[in-house]
């Protein structure tokens, strides 16, 4: 068992970053926004159909089913991947695109300390993610736990429901924020996104009652909806034409997990000294200070589409995807 989980956890971190690359690769800087966004949605519509297909296998066949289920669903996955040609893919913008020196496109390669240390922005924003896990991560088991004192035989379906919940508004909302972003910046959405947090913490504290917090989900479903898909863009902005784009993109993911990894241990803490209460409430406050610092101390990172830049914007088969 725990080797399995040693390999999910090893392959887990390759796959959004080379996801978002391939993205970038394929479909150019100019549509990458709205494309992450249909990506996200069908990752979302893929999380629902195999939560419920193993649920049915489970309940028909019993919980060894799932495993045998989960290794044939790998076989769609590959096909799926095969059929996508290398050909296709403009490896220079997967990377975070080309330059234009003295009329010749040319691979763009930045130092990668300068990339990481270099940009304040970026700094900041990592600190923004790194935050808005560590007050996000621990939420929702913590109320899973919370209510299975009191009725263990309706806190797996609840958790279940909740789980759902969240990646339905995900599948439904992602393209819109992709096109929104693409159209009216970053900055509002993340906004949207980091302040929902404190109130969704906030609200946990008020009920009990199954309905309303199933439909309190619906606010985590609205934050990682956009998070998800913006912080890719605002990493994508940062990067242009600097060749790291995979590389800061590892870096987000480093502050997300680290978040998430203490937010629980944080979380946990605080329940068995005080109380849930003062744990959500604790999660909240975190939760804001994210939103303040994403405020004051992030500009909006959507470039002028009418700037002149020295980056190649699409590749060399974006006729093909039309906007």
């Amino acid at each position: 068992m725990y080797t399995s989980q040693v390999l999910i956890g090893g392959a887990g971190p390759f796959l959004a970053p080379t996801l978002a690359a391939v993205t970038m690769g394929i479909v150019g800087v100019n549509l990458f926004d709205r494309q992450f966004g249909k990506n996200q949605s069908f990752n979302s519509a893929g999380n629902v159909a195999c939560a419920l297909l193993i649920a049915g296998v489970s309940h028909l066949f019993g919980n060894r089913a799932i495993f045998i289920t989960a290794a044939v669903l790998t076989i769609p996955t590959v096909l799926a991947i095969r059929a996508i040609k290398g050909s296709d893919i403009d490896y220079d913008l997967a990377r975070g695109g080309a330059k234009l020196v003295g009329g010749k496109e040319v691979p763009a390669r930045s130092s990668a300390m300068q990339t990481l240390l270099g940009d304040r922005i970026l700094l900041v924003f990592l600190a923004c993610a790194f935050l808005f896990h560590f007050a996000n991560a621990a939420m929702l088991p913590q109320l899973g736990e919370m209510l299975s004192h009191g009725a263990r035989a309706t806190a797996a379906p609840f958790m279940s429901a909740c789980i759902i919940v969240t990646q339905v508004v995900i599948m439904c909302s992602a393209p819109a924020i992709g096109r929104f972003a693409n159209l009216h910046g970053r900055k509002p959405l993340l906004l949207l996104g980091f302040g929902v947090l404190p109130m969704r913490a906030v609200l946990y504290t008020l009920t009990h009652n199954s309905g309303g917090l199933i439909a309190i989900q619906l606010l985590d479903g609205v934050a990682n909806a956009i998070f998800g898909v913006v912080s890719i863009l605002v990493v994508a902005d940062r990067t242009r034409a600097t060749g790291r784009f995979n590389l800061v993109q590892g870096s987000l993911a480093t502050a997300v997990g680290l978040g998430a990894a203490l937010s629980t241990t944080f979380g946990g803490k605080l329940i068995q000294h005080f109380s849930y209460r003062i744990s959500f409430l604790s999660l909240g406050a975190i939760a804001t200070i994210a939103f303040v610092l994403l405020w004051t101390a992030i500009p909006e990172t959507l470039p002028d589409r009418h700037e002149s830049g020295t980056d190649i914007s699409s590749p060399t088969t974006s006729q093909e995807f039309p906007a």
